[in-house]
Order: structure tokens, then sequence, then C-alpha cells
């Protein structure tokens, strides 16, 4: 066992607070058209995605200041969105525009009158949601994924978990459930297959990274990178997974996020983008085999939370859990600092896992 161990953390119930001041994947750009709107629950608030007409994106609460109606069910004309309910109407900064039981002379009391904005940005074919009290100059840089520039992904889907936000990106770092919970229409990876294996991490930023290492050889998939591919994972909080394979000739980069819906629900999110030229005609194949696996995870998530509900603490055991520790190392890190970017300090060093999977 390595001295890089880090302490037992103390046991605690399951239920955990959303990271504040984060930027959240809420959905892929193809999914909001231009003059359309969109609501979505994100971290047990109503929230409000709109396109405008010239194509710029935004986020208002999902409700009306005046009666609390959820703007959604109104209308939006590619510029301002109006309530149903007394047709207020609300520009995409969330100021509001007109107020038409007002008469002459009453205009002064509207000119107030603001719907809460979320800070909402549109990048690498993704749209993002600030969740947190920081001002604009002190937002943080998105997640991206670096060395590929504003691109869109060739593949995107989501997939509903019924777990927490914490519970559900457990699984990005969780190597030893695979062989026991993973298959493919194709090939049945089964338990005894499982093998020692030793991998290296670094902390970077708001998470750690597993060094860059040369992918496995037996593997016919990475030879269709070319010769001397490589491949590093980095797992940043909130809840981000980012793996960068690269080769000689191509890449590829898997993104996956987590959206923390409400206590009970966390929505999945993963982005795949590559080079290759060639694999336009299996794009369908390749995303059903992607929604199988993330499906096989979420069907155990169910049969896990019936003994969540018993809210017995966890054990953790030796290195294949150690990243689940990471991990909850760096929340409580993220929130002694008071969620904030100055006061955070990332507390782990360098380490050497041993684990079987």
């Amino acid at each position: 066992m390595s001295d890089l161990r880090t302490n037992p953390i103390p046991r605690k119930v399951h239920h955990r607070d959303v990271l504040q001041n984060f930027w959240y994947f809420t959905c892929a750009s193809s999914n909001l058209k231009a003059g359309a709107m969109q609501p979505v629950t994100l971290a047990d608030q109503s929230i409000l995605l709109g396109r405008t007409s010239q194509g710029e994106v935004f986020a208002l609460r999902n409700l009306c200041p005046h009666r609390s109606t959820p703007l959604h069910h109104g209308k939006f004309d590619g510029k301002e969105v109006q309530c149903l309910y007394h047709g207020w109407k609300f520009g995409a900064d969330g100021r509001c525009t007109h107020i038409p039981s007002l008469c002459g002379g009453q205009e002064h009391f509207g000119g107030n009158v603001k719907c809460w904005s979320y800070p909402c940005r549109e990048a690498q074919g993704g749209i993002w949601v600030f969740i947190g009290n920081l001002p604009e100059d002190k937002l943080p840089p998105l997640p991206l994924v670096e060395g590929i520039g504003e691109v869109h992904p060739q593949i995107y889907c989501s997939v509903s978990y019924p777990l927490n936000g914490e519970h559900s990106a457990y699984t990005f770092f969780d190597p030893s459930h695979v062989a026991f919970v993973h298959s493919s229409p194709f090939i049945r990876r089964r338990s005894h297959t499982i093998r020692t294996k030793e991998k290296h991490f670094i902390p970077t930023g708001l998470g750690w990274r597993m060094k860059r290492h040369p992918a496995p050889k037996n593997n016919l998939l990475y030879r269709l990178f070319g010769k001397n591919v490589t491949t590093e994972i980095t797992y940043l909080l909130p809840g981000v997974r980012i793996e960068h394979i690269q080769g000689e000739k191509y890449y590829a980069v898997g993104i996956a996020t987590i959206a923390p819906v409400s206590d009970g629900e966390t929505i999945i999110h993963q982005a795949f983008y590559w080079n290759f030229p060639y694999l336009g005609p299996v794009k369908g194949l390749l995303r059903y085999l992607i929604r199988h696996f993330l499906t096989e995870d979420r069907t155990y998530a169910f049969l896990q939370l019936e003994g969540l509900k018993q809210n017995q603490p966890f054990m953790l055991m030796g290195d294949a859990d150690e990243q689940i520790r990471w991990f909850q190392q760096l929340r409580r890190a993220w929130l002694e600092g008071g969620s904030l970017p100055e006061g955070f300090v990332n507390p782990l060093k360098e380490a050497t896992l041993h684990f079987r999977s």
C-alpha cells in the first residue's frame, strides 16, 4: 500500500447538496433551435433555456415574477418571452419589457422588474449553465476539451440516473464494477477476466488525471489511431470525466458530465469527438453502443437505490475505491473553501494505484 493513501472519510448519510459556483452541462446545442425555448431542472431549480432568432443562448428562472407562472407555457418570438397568464414580456437578459395591464403614467412600475437570469454559455456543441452567485467577471472557464477547437460532437446522448450527482459521478472512476456490470451485444465481459492493473495519477486543477500512457497493444480498436497510441483520463469537480485517446494519425475524445436535477435524479451527458474521416456510416451503431453502456449503469443504479434507502454507510476497500475517496476529499475542500475558486486548495498528491478490474 502506497504511503500516499488518503485518510478514511467520516461516515455520513448519502444525501449530498449540489456543489455551487460550477458550470453544468444542460443540453446539446443541436437540441435547441433558433427561436425555441426548453425547460430544464438543474439543482432543484426550474430553468428556461432559450435561443434567440440571432442564435444567442440564454437561461432564465422558469417563473414569471408576477404570479409564478412557468414561462415555458407562454410564447417566444425569438426575442422576448411572453407569460401565458398576464402577457408580461421578458428579454433574453430577464428584464421586463412590457406589462399590458399598466395604464398611462404607471409604466414606471415595471422599470425595475427582472426575471432572474443565469450565466449561460455555448461551446463545443454544448450549452452550459452556471449555478452559483459569482459576478460575471469572476466566472470560471468552461470545462472544455483541450486541443480540438470549436467543434461539435459526432455523437451525443444523455441518460437519467435515479441518484444524486455525487453517486452518479462515482461510476466515472469506479474501475472494479466494469467486468460485472458492462457487456455489449457482441462480446460479453465476465468477472473471471479481471486482471491486475497499475495506474499512475497526478492532481490537476479541480481534480486529478490518470497519466498519459501507451494504449493496450492487444486491442484492435486502438490500431485505428495509427502508431504510438496513448490515452489519458481527467476527472474534475463537480463531476466531469474527459478521456483523450491520441495516435499519430487520429484522436478521439469522450467527455461525460453530471447535471444534478435533484437529490433523486441526475442526467448523465456523454459526447464524443474525433477526427476519423470514415466513421460517419457507423455513427448510429456507435451511438447505440454508448447508450447501451450508460443504460447498464442506469439499471444497476436502480438496484443500488434499494439499498441506499436503508442509509447504510459505505465500506470503501483498497486502491480500487481510492478515487472515490479522492472525489469526496475534493468536495470537502471545495465546501471548506467557501465554494469559491480562490478558497479551494487541491488536497490530492501524486499516487500509483494497484487494483484488479
